[in-house]
């Protein structure tokens, strides 16, 4: 399955006032409740906390990109 590892590591280190981060927040909270409401999951693991979505297609949509390992990611190609 596609997934991401989220890593806050700055979301708010460019604000330059406590409104700024308050809408930055805000923003970011918004787009997790649209990936929620789309089907991405968040997984807990040894190495961090990983955003997954079972369909490709909903995944790439957004953006991302895959941090599975390569060969897990050749198993997922069809030979159709």
């Amino acid at each position: 399955m596609a997934y991401f590892t989220w890593k806050e590591t700055g979301l708010t280190a460019d604000c330059a006032s406590l409104e700024a981060m308050a809408a930055r927040f805000e923003e970011a909270a918004g787009l997790m409740r649209r990936m929620a409401e789309e089907g991405f999951r968040l997984e807990r693991h040894s190495d961090g906390q990983h955003i997954t979505h079972a369909d490709e297609q909903v995944f790439e949509a957004y953006g991302f990109v895959s941090e599975e390992p390569p060969v897990r990611q050749l198993d997922l190609i069809s030979d159709s």
